[in-house]
């Protein structure tokens, strides 16, 4: 009994040494979290040019982090502008490609059953952009609602450069 205490207290001391110790470098995780301000900044963007959008940001794992419904913004906005950001996140890096239209060129018009396109959350239309600090994918803007891809993107892409300076 008594050696049974003493093997519990060494465990007990050795466990709590180990926790009180300082983390290893490879052991911590640098995540960066970007601020609805960036989405906010999208939507006024499009919305100065009488478009009504929803824009959402994406994380380094594709989970919506931030998300503003512009005035006026119909519901299928929410959907589209999730899935384009997830799109270009989750699909680009591969090829280092920055933009869901590029992946969209690349996949192509017609799409084979069972593809990519299949996937969930994959939405293969201009609008999203990835969001980089330096070389590093950090997390990606959908826009939803403008009557173009195009459009979209270039409110995404607006909405970037006003932040810009803080991504460094």
């Amino acid at each position: 009994m008594i050696y049974s205490r003493v093997a519990t207290l060494i465990g007990a001391t050795a466990i709590a040494a180990a926790l009180a110790a300082p983390a290893h470098a490879d052991d911590v995780l640098t995540v960066h979290r970007l601020s609805a301000a960036l989405a906010a900044e999208a939507v006024a963007s499009c919305a100065k040019q009488g478009y009504k959008v929803t824009a959402t940001i994406v994380d380094a794992d594709g989970v919506p982090q931030a998300m503003l419904r512009g005035d006026g913004a119909s519901m299928t906005t929410i959907g589209a502008a999730r899935d384009k950001a997830y799109t270009v996140f989750m699909l680009g890096a591969p090829r280092n490609e920055d933009t869901s239209a590029a992946i969209a060129q690349r996949m192509g018009a017609t799409q084979t059953p069972g593809g990519l396109a299949k996937l969930p959350h994959i939405l293969l239309a201009g609008g999203g952009v990835r969001i980089k600090t330096g070389n590093e994918a950090i997390a990606a803007i959908g826009v939803g609602g403008a009557p173009g891809g195009d459009l979209d993107e270039a409110c995404a892409k607006a909405g970037i450069e006003k932040v810009t300076a803080r991504l460094k």
